[in-house]
């Protein structure tokens, strides 16, 4: 190819993409139409020097070129209130739906196991002893023990803030861990479970198992409701790795990553609700029923939100993914 008369015949096309690109105003109909048959052409222009006659000084200037008319052809995309509107209205429900057939029997197996262990720690006192000493246990257990005064023991705010944070960090850690096959899930759950079946059993044995109910239930409904949501779907990420489907393995996972981590900031939310209650309700001189009706209304709240809107979204097709436009582009597999 000889470059000269290559540049000499395209030299116009590349200036008058040059000049729609630095057009200040908003190009009109024609105009557009025009940037991007100038940029489909330029890019073929730019391969044919790549391959026949790579001079470094023309191949810098039509690769600039070239981006920045991708960059203005595909454009950056920004994120608008009506994705936040669309995220909590239809995504993120959507994807907690999908996820129920993992974590409804998550939250069953794992009450199960924590109420399991409150009965094996609170009816053997020597296995109460392995746990502290019985003065200690005594301390904890006691009216006005720790067990009570740890919800009131600091300002609301700064306790449902550290509430929150510590909560939403084990969420995203479910979520993120459940790549590698769910075994990290699993361990978090299980710690989980028996920080509750142990404070379960200690309070159960000392004849205060109202008095625990009354302190947990307010928040810990939603709360525990959030974690098994996070555990179920990191289940189900790990699952993937193991069998994806008919999809192939790395499109699987991008899609439920994506997905998951979507899942994350949807259930961030719903754990600051959660730490507002375990912070300001749960200390409160309420009484114990209007403490425990506040965690009720707030859990159906958010089973309604999922199972009513959410499972809505999810039979019109949504999933909690990107937008088909916004993903990338994948080759179809065979089913």
């Amino acid at each position: 190819m000889d470059l000269d008369v290559f540049v000499s015949a395209h030299r116009a096309e590349w200036d008058r993409l040059d000049v729609l690109l630095r057009r200040q105003r908003r190009l009109s109909g024609a105009e557009a139409d025009e940037l991007v048959t100038l940029y489909q052409r330029t890019a073929t222009h730019l391969s044919l020097i790549q391959s026949s006659a790579p001079d470094p000084q023309l191949v810098g200037r039509l690769s600039q070129l070239v981006a920045r008319a991708r960059s203005a052809v595909t454009g950056a995309r920004r994120a608008s209130w009506r994705d936040v509107v669309r995220f909590l209205g239809q995504g993120f429900p959507a994807a907690v739906y999908r996820s129920r057939h993992w974590w409804v029997p998550t939250a069953l197996i794992s009450t199960v196991v924590a109420i399991l262990l409150g009965w094996w720690i609170g009816s053997h006192p020597d296995v109460q002893a392995t746990i502290a000493a019985p003065s200690q246990l005594r301390e904890l257990t006691r009216p006005g023990g720790e067990y009570e005064t740890y919800y009131s023991s600091h300002p609301a705010a700064s306790f449902a803030a550290q509430v929150w944070t510590n909560n939403a960090q084990a969420a995203a850690m479910c979520l993120v861990l459940g790549v590698f096959l769910g075994l990290p899930v699993l361990y978090i759950l299980l710690e989980n479970m028996l920080n509750l079946g142990v404070g379960f059993g200690l309070m159960s044995s000392a004849g205060r198992l109202d008095t625990f109910l009354g302190l947990v239930l307010p928040h810990g409904m939603l709360e525990l409701t959030a974690v098994f949501v996070a555990a179920g779907t990191g289940l189900r990420l790990g699952w993937t790795v193991i069998d994806p489907g008919p999809r192939s393995r790395r499109v699987a996972l991008a899609e439920e990553g994506r997905a998951a981590v979507g899942m994350a900031i949807g259930l961030a939310l719903v754990l600051f609700v959660s730490g507002a209650i375990e912070g300001f309700v749960t200390p409160s001189g309420l009484p114990t029923w209007a403490r425990i009706g506040i965690g009720v209304v707030a859990e159906l709240a958010f089973l309604t939100y999922v199972f009513v809107l959410g499972g809505r979204a999810a039979r019109a097709g949504e999933t909690g993914d990107l937008d088909e436009a916004e993903r990338s582009a994948s080759v179809p597999t065979a089913a």
